[in-house]
């Protein structure tokens, strides 16, 4: 951030809202562009009010849509880049095993998308990972590519190149007002900015930013708990450090699906989350839960009692983060029907941390006008049907 006394520069390239994940990624690639670029946060930096805090993501090839496998290639490879440039570790490879009912169409899809034909049964899903008990009947499907993300620390290293690649980062700085046209004018709370290109990559706070642009985007904002469980003996669950990641595909229990992977954050718990939460306004992001469990910590403490026994099935430490879902929770990565140096990325569902690196290409290469590197038919704007108003 530029310090106060000097003159503060007000024309770039391309502005950029939001410097989470997902816009830190798309600002880090017009930077590699050489273009001049400006990434405003509302927020002062770190902060945990959005969807890119926190130590740990998961990241997996295993995807049903062959759309999201097909780019996980590339993004383990940017990630890699991104650790090279750095000298930081991001990644910690523990793999993943996908739970569910044999022949789950979800489940045999990562499958294939996998190119993987091994499907272990119970007993040798335990005699692997001694942590887990699957229900009788069901199956597991392994994906050992997968592992853990260091979240805070990639989103620090993304922006550490951006800057030192020649970007403008400008956080505790809220926008104000868009105005459209051939320059896009960005007015905040600090200042004035003019660009010829923007991206607005801005979260749980995205649907608000558009509406003045005449999008009324199906964009919904849930509170999602995030839950931390203790070994009942130390040491004993085998799901320590070395533990694979997991998720739930089709269990009649947890119809969003249920995750879970290696504690980072805190050693000796297990991370275990329902897919799912309640709808909330971003403003109030940071008010404390309510002490009283709701309906997913049932969920979950039903499932644990389940399939992971070594587990308490209380939760020692409850935290909140959002997500962004769309109503097929696929991204959007379109330009503005009506503004076309306009570019807007969001609904993100809770499941693209891991695919930043390419969604940040992506949003880089429609801003520039260029042919994007995936068929974008999935993550258009036009799929929604009357989001176009007045502006």
């Amino acid at each position: 951030m530029a310090a106060p006394s000097q003159p503060q520069k007000s024309t770039y390239d391309v502005i950029v809202i939001g410097a989470g994940i997902q816009g830190s990624f798309t600002a880090y690639h017009l930077a590699q562009r050489h273009k001049d670029t400006l990434l405003l946060e509302q927020f002062l930096l770190p902060h945990s009010r959005g969807s890119s805090h926190g130590q740990s993501r998961i990241i997996r090839s295993a995807y049903p849509q062959e759309y999201y496998s097909r780019m996980m290639p590339d993004c383990f490879r940017l990630w890699q880049q991104l650790e090279a440039e750095t000298g930081t570790t991001l990644y910690r490879q523990t793999g993943l095993v996908m739970l569910g009912p044999p022949g789950e169409p979800e489940l045999e899809a990562c499958r294939r998308n996998l190119g993987v034909d091994e499907v272990l049964d119970a007993a040798a899903l335990a005699k692997r990972f001694p942590g887990f008990r699957l229900q009788a009947g069901q199956v597991a499907v392994l994906d050992s590519t997968a592992g853990v993300l260091f979240a805070d620390r990639a989103l620090r290293a993304v922006q550490e190149v951006f800057r030192r690649r020649g970007g403008t980062l400008r956080d505790g700085e809220k926008v104000l007002h868009i105005e459209p046209g051939a320059t896009v004018t960005v007015t905040t709370t600090a200042g004035v900015y003019k660009a010829p290109r923007l991206i607005i990559t801005a979260g749980a706070w995205t649907g608000a930013f558009v509406e003045q642009l005449g999008l009324h985007l199906p964009l919904q904002p849930l509170r999602i708990d995030v839950c931390y469980w203790r070994e009942k003996q130390p040491g004993s669950a085998g799901l320590g450090s070395v533990s694979p990641c997991f998720l739930t595909l089709g269990l009649s229990q947890a119809p969003h699906g249920i995750y879970g992977l290696p504690s980072i954050e805190y050693p000796g718990l297990m991370k275990v989350c329902h897919h799912h939460g309640s709808p909330t306004d971003p403003e109030k992001r940071d008010q404390a839960p309510s002490s009283a469990p709701g309906p997913d910590i049932a969920i979950l403490s039903s499932f644990i009692s389940s399939y992971l026994p070594g587990l308490e099935t209380q939760p020692a430490v409850r935290e909140t983060c959002l997500y962004t879902n769309t109503p097929d929770e696929d991204f959007i990565l379109d330009r503005h029907p009506k503004f076309s140096n306009i570019v807007i990325g969001a609904g993100f569902s809770g499941h693209g941390f891991k695919l930043a690196p390419v969604v940040g290409k992506l949003l880089c290469q429609l801003s520039l006008g260029e042919e994007p590197s995936y068929d974008m038919t999935h993550f258009t704007i036009t799929r929604f049907p009357g989001v176009l108003g007045a502006a």
